[in-house]
């Protein structure tokens, strides 16, 4: 009788918790791609893509899951997460959505542990200039806008900007926004020509 209500509850409720988690993930995806750019059913049009150094990414890695944005049947971005690896406290994972015209339309890091009060400005949520955080001036860029060479922290000769006493993290963040910007301007038309639900292999070297 227990496993019979259970299964009665499970089956009842799995909608409502369905729901609920691809809204988690649809407000992810709104940090960075306004749902005003695409009509498709985002969560169901996705591509895997198997570990690799250009996402950050061990071999022990899981997949990535990249989703593609479509308007009226036409490419209108990737979104998928890359690792910064070397960040001042570890790993910092992000979230980008890049445009089919290659340029980067957002970027927010979703984890990290970066110094509180410090490196943690990577953050929108934790930094302090609200009407101008850090990471958003990586937006609407892309190499046609700044040069593969300049895709640094201003300290390293580059065009983006860092807190004094903590570059580390600015520097992580955009050395691996660069890479993953890169990896999408090189896989753009076979990403989005895959079918759907499909598997981006890393090519043999």
């Amino acid at each position: 009788v227990f496993t019979t209500l259970m299964a009665a509850t499970y089956k009842a409720t799995k909608p409502a918790i369905d729901a609920s988690a691809e809204a988690e993930k649809l407000k992810l995806v709104g940090e960075v791609l306004p749902a005003t750019l695409y009509d498709n059913a985002l969560l169901a049009d996705y591509v895997d893509i198997a570990p690799r150094a250009e996402l950050g990414l061990a071999a022990q890695d899981a997949p990535v899951r990249l989703l593609r944005a479509r308007q009226a049947g036409a490419p209108a971005a990737l979104v998928f997460e890359a690792v910064a690896p070397d960040g001042y406290g570890g790993r910092i994972r992000l979230i980008l959505a890049v445009g089919a015209d290659n340029r980067l339309i957002g970027v927010r890091v979703v984890s990290h542990k970066e110094t509180p009060g410090l490196g943690d400005y990577i953050d929108p949520k934790k930094d302090r200039n609200k009407a101008a955080p850090w990471i958003r001036q990586f937006d609407a860029n892309g190499f046609e806008e700044v040069p593969v060479a300049n895709w640094k922290v201003k300290k390293d000769g580059g065009r983006f900007d860092a807190r004094a006493g903590a570059t580390i993290s600015a520097r992580a963040v955009t050395n691996a926004t660069r890479q993953a910007l890169q990896f999408a301007v090189d896989h753009r038309d076979k990403l989005y020509a895959l079918p759907a639900q499909s598997r981006l292999e890393k090519e043999a070297p």
